[in-house]
């Protein structure tokens, strides 16, 4: 809603709104130089050239407005109020952001149960005053699954709503890299300046920090400056903190000071709205059929699954109609199932799960229907579904031939389970953990 004259209409009715409610004096005393300057996602923007004004408007009438606001929009909005140093701050915080990080915002998240509770604490954290709600924020899970996403849509939230903040964003590994380059150059001064004065520090994968002892005390020293100033904290893992080989306790347990949440791969449903929103944004619609299919056969990894829809895409510019059927797409993503197939394999799923029940990989694959094998053998197949690409019929024979159906309704059993918070949850985790960690194991003992 950037057109000048529909802002112009909005700001008209706000004020005779407004002037409902106090004397036509006080709006003209307040308000006769302020302008509507954005009216966009859940955000009213004005803008006064006066400091003073600016303050006074912040202090004392954003209730008020938000309470015309209700009256004229659907929904809630934040306003915020700049004065001209504010506003230049803004559009300059909005030119470096443009491009960049465009795709990575919250409206562009797409939530389900996998993620939601993930989501809403960053959201949380970018909408209330960072440092004060869940601080540190920890959001672990699988590569591919939104840790990213979530960061630089908190970046980008929080740089456009405080373009005054210093806001640093560094990957693990980056980290480290900067600090050899400092300790080199004898800039260790600079280093932690940069880092030490943010008033947002967000560090992606923070699990390349472990095992390195001079980092983990630049980092630990570097963690408590901010956390005593009250400075926004987040951070994201491919694990949980209790589950990082190799780092320090006293990193450890500062990590669990404040929040942890967790992103699992996407169930169902939500594989499909991540599939049919991406193929919004590229401008076309997938068949229902296609992107059932990509569903039910990528079902790892988002970044996966919106790869694939990219190279439909692409495959469906030049072959038009032709290349939007079951049959081109089979074809068209057959190397991209590959890609995945070399990493976690059925028979690692079912040995970890067995070991955990204390059975045997025969007792899953076989005929036993006691409690726990039956158990085990759902939850074999609900992580065959979300962390390898093999279809529902390739599961089924893997379990000695069962069926189509038997195996939908082993995997939904364990989704509601999950979705519902139930006793799977933790099992899950713990033998998603060891599976993760014995491909690690096979990866590094495999000739390269």
């Amino acid at each position: 809603m950037n057109d000048d004259n529909v802002k112009a209409e909005v700001w008209g009715r706000l004020l005779s709104l407004l002037g409902e409610k106090v004397s036509s004096v006080a709006i003209d005393t307040w308000f006769n130089d302020c302008e509507l300057v954005e009216l966009a996602a859940g955000e009213l923007v004005l803008h006064t050239p006066s400091p003073y004004k600016r303050d006074v408007i912040d202090g004392n009438w954003i209730a008020p407005v938000k309470e015309a606001l209700r009256q004229l929009l659907p929904g809630e909005y934040e306003v915020r109020v700049l004065d001209d140093a504010g506003l230049a701050a803004r559009l300059d915080m909005q030119r470096e952001l443009r491009g960049e990080d465009e795709e990575y915002t919250f409206e562009r998240f797409v939530v389900g149960n996998s993620n939601k509770f993930a989501q809403a604490a960053a959201l949380a954290v970018a909408s209330e005053q960072p440092g004060r709600t869940y601080n540190p924020l920890f959001i672990y899970g699988q590569s591919g699954l939104g840790k990213t996403h979530l960061l630089r849509a908190i970046r980008r939230s929080l740089g456009l709503s405080h373009p005054e903040y210093n806001i640093v964003y560094v990957n693990g590994d980056d980290f480290t890299n900067d600090l050899v380059r400092a300790i080199q150059a004898g800039r260790n001064i600079e280093f932690r300046e940069k880092y030490r004065y943010a008033n947002v520090f967000l560090m992606d994968d923070i699990q390349f920090i472990a095992g390195k002892q001079a980092t983990q005390e630049e980092f630990f020293h570097t963690f408590n400056t901010l956390y005593e100033a009250g400075r926004q904290i987040v951070l994201t893992c491919d694990r949980p903190p209790k589950e990082i080989a190799h780092l320090e306790d006293r990193l450890r347990t500062r990590f669990e000071w404040g929040l942890i949440a967790d992103i699992q791969p996407p169930d169902y449903e939500t594989r499909m709205a991540i599939i049919h929103n991406k193929a919004r944004e590229l401008g076309f619609a997938l068949p229902e059929d296609v992107a059932e299919y990509i569903s039910e056969n990528m079902s790892a990894n988002v970044r996966q699954l919106e790869g694939a829809v990219k190279k439909i895409r692409a495959y469906s510019d030049i072959y038009g109609e032709r290349g939007l059927t079951v049959a081109e797409v089979t074809r068209q993503i057959k190397d991209m199932l590959r890609e995945n197939e070399r990493l976690i394999t059925a028979d690692i799923i079912i040995a970890e799960t067995a070991k955990f029940f204390m059975l045997s990989p025969e007792d899953l694959k076989g005929p036993s229907r006691t409690r726990a094998t039956a158990q085990a053998r759902q939850i074999s197949m609900y992580l065959m579904r979300t962390l390898t690409p093999l279809s529902l019929a390739d599961i089924g024979t893997i379990f000695g031939g069962r069926d189509h159906s038997t195996v939908i309704n082993s995997v939904r059993n364990i989704e509601d389970n999950v979705r519902a918070g139930g006793d799977n949850v933790q099992t899950i985790r713990d033998i998603t953990s060891n599976i993760q960690t014995r491909v690690e194991s096979n990866e590094t003992k495999s000739p390269r």
